[in-house]
């Protein structure tokens, strides 16, 4: 029986600038289960990383309600959504956010940090998260010293540390050439494969086509939420790619 770790009940967003009213968000109500693959999709102020916020808990609605793993978290406060956060959620962004003067090992690290987790048991731990993305040989590494692709593996890697409910993807490609593109979408869908649940934000269609189920946003609104029938096999892409 699938479990539900994402339920939003009519969430809006309002936000007011000066005298003008933007209503980035409009009654919003989704569902996702545990282990499902989802790309939050749309063109620039669509929603989307409104929506990408909320489920995120960097933000909370305006109006509606939004429960995430069990919890109704619509209302909490900073410093509440902020151990949420470090809990449930495994962040990936479009510029790495890497410590530019730590160690991959000690960038993977920090959440452990902020959990409160030892010293010791954070360097396994982190090195361990390493070695599942294909980086161990490189944790004493700063990013600097690292390509785009391990330097969002890296990102991957600190995502993953804490075993969170969710791994949320903002433009995860963004920033990088189509080959690691290639590369960084197959590794998602290694993780997916496993059972995490992972949530893609992305402005491009091709990037989109990877998950197993696209919620299409414009206007604040969702405009179709669906099983993707055509979904990209990440492992054929890297191997065309590979023999062009």
């Amino acid at each position: 029986m699938a479990t539900e770790v994402i339920r939003t009940e009519n969430i809006s967003k309002i936000y007011r600038m000066g005298d003008e009213v933007i209503n980035a968000l409009r009654s919003i109500s989704i569902s996702i289960n545990r282990g499902e693959y989802v790309a939050f999709m749309g063109p620039s102020g669509s929603g989307k990383s409104t929506l990408m916020n909320i489920v995120g808990c960097l933000d909370t609605p305006t109006s509606g309600s939004y429960v995430l793993a069990g919890k109704d978290v619509s209302n909490m406060t900073e410093d509440e959504l902020a151990e949420v956060r470090n809990k449930e959620i495994g962040f990936v962004f479009q510029t790495f956010n890497l410590l530019p003067r730590s160690t991959a090992l000690e960038n993977v690290a920090l959440p452990l940090v902020y959990a409160g987790v030892g010293r010791s048991e954070r360097e396994d731990r982190a090195f361990e998260t390493l070695r599942s993305v294909g980086l161990d040989t490189r944790a004493r590494h700063k990013p600097n010293e690292l390509s785009g692709g391990q330097r969002q593996r890296v990102a991957v890697a600190r995502a993953l540390v804490n075993s969170p409910s969710i791994i949320l993807a903002d433009e995860p490609t963004g920033n990088l050439d189509t080959k690691t593109s290639y590369e960084i979408m197959e590794l998602f869908d290694n993780l997916h494969q496993k059972g995490n649940t992972i949530i893609v934000v992305t402005h491009e269609d091709d990037i989109s086509h990877y998950a197993h189920r696209i919620v299409r946003l414009r206007d604040g609104l969702v405009e179709t939420d669906r099983l993707n029938d055509n979904i990209t096999n990440p492992a054929a892409m890297k191997l065309l790619i590979k023999e062009q």
